[in-house]
């Protein structure tokens, strides 16, 4: 699977300014059943939490609550951490709970199957498999379950491999190798994710270039947590999106910085925002002011995605909801869809299906849906 995309050619049409709109019962059932392209998904940051509670239960591991309303509750708390590290405090509860085959091969079916019940024709879930060596599942195995899940689902997907970039170069390394290993397997592309500020990506250029030169897509987290130029060095050392990016949104009204922007916008670089979390973690304050209205205006390529779904308490039919309600036509949601769909690093094929289903719109047939996790605010997670 190394049909990487080239960048879209084409010149973005002229985008509206956003403005407050209320959604109606309608825009609801429109934003579930409008297909839909998920590029940026954690599976460690996005289980059911009936799920979690047994994994927890099975390996004998404390939870923070006594039942999976509870455990519900305690997430709902939890999601306006307000930074960044302490909203990726949760996932040390969710990797210890996932850390066997078994669990992972779970985790990874059930993800699938949520996401195809809620609408997405195509995805792409990440995830950092060495995070589970420690507890004595190997990367190679790690993969190897995941994969065995999502192929499961009959929904069109991928894996992104993750190193965490405040690890040692030598484990960033091996992520790749990893990565590389399952390369036409099923693992699509790489990422480095993690605590941003203090990491950055440049020192590992020479590692980047070799998964690029292979084929591989490559992703890379910027401009969450640190500043937009950020941004601007990922897309230098040779990431055809980027994870969050809002921050780039800083730049646009900076002269120095127009060439680069430019660029970016020749190239096709493609952001993967995430509107729900970047409010969790302090990227944004709050929808109406969000980057992605800045960002859209000025013709950058993005999509709009879940992130974490237990973490932030959603799914990907809540990001549309909520940025169809903060002023976002349908129409802008679509073409969102679209650029998801051409910037995906899956088989061009499916990328093309994609990318026509999302431009057609609903009706999109839901079929055998998998039971949805809990609602944001203590119904689903």
């Amino acid at each position: 699977m190394s049909d990487i995309p080239a960048p879209a050619q084409a010149a973005a049409p002229p985008r509206q300014a956003a403005a407050h709109v209320t959604a109606d019962d309608d825009d609801a059932a429109w934003a579930r059943r409008c297909p839909k392209v998920l590029l940026h998904e954690h599976l460690d940051g996005g289980l059911r939490t009936t799920t979690l509670m047994d994994l927890l239960r099975a390996r004998n591991l404390p939870a923070p609550a006594a039942d999976v309303a509870g455990l519900d509750a305690w997430f709902d708390a939890r999601a306006h951490a307000g930074s960044l590290e302490e909203y990726l405090r949760g996932f040390a509860l969710t990797v210890a709970a996932m850390a066997s085959p078994a669990a992972l091969e779970r985790v990874a079916v059930e993800a699938a199957e949520d996401a195809r019940a809620d609408g997405v024709v195509l995805a792409e879930f990440r995830i950092a498999p060495l995070l589970f060596e420690p507890w004595g599942v190997d990367g190679d195995a790690a993969v190897e379950a995941l994969l065995a899940g999502l192929a499961r689902s009959p929904l069109p997907s991928g894996l992104i491999v993750c190193a965490m970039r405040q690890e040692a170069p030598a484990r960033i390394a091996a992520a790749a190798d990893l990565a590389l290993r399952w390369q036409g397997r099923g693992v699509v592309g790489f990422d480095l994710a993690g605590p941003e500020a203090g990491w950055p990506a440049a020192p590992h250029a020479a590692l980047l270039r070799r998964v690029r030169d292979a084929g591989l897509g490559l992703t890379l987290h910027a401009g969450e947590a640190d500043a937009g130029t950020r941004v601007l060095e990922a897309a230098a050392l040779g990431a055809r999106r980027i994870g969050h990016g809002v921050r780039l949104a800083e730049l646009l009204d900076a002269p120095a910085h127009a060439d680069a922007l430019a660029r970016l916008r020749a190239d096709g670089v493609h952001l993967e925002i995430c509107p729900t979390s970047n409010l969790h973690t302090g990227a944004a304050r709050d929808l109406a002011t969000h980057p992605i209205h800045a960002l859209w205006r000025a013709g950058l390529s993005l999509s709009f995605h879940t992130d974490n779904r237990l973490i932030s308490r959603t799914r990907h039919s809540d990001e549309a909801l909520a940025l169809r309600r903060h002023g976002f036509s349908r129409a802008d949601l679509q073409a969102m869809g679209v650029a998801a769909a051409r910037a995906a690093f899956l088989p061009a094929a499916w990328r093309d299906r994609a990318a026509a289903a999302c431009a057609a719109g609903p009706p999109h047939p839901v079929t055998d849906p998998a039971p949805q996790p809990p609602a944001a605010g203590g119904t689903h997670g």
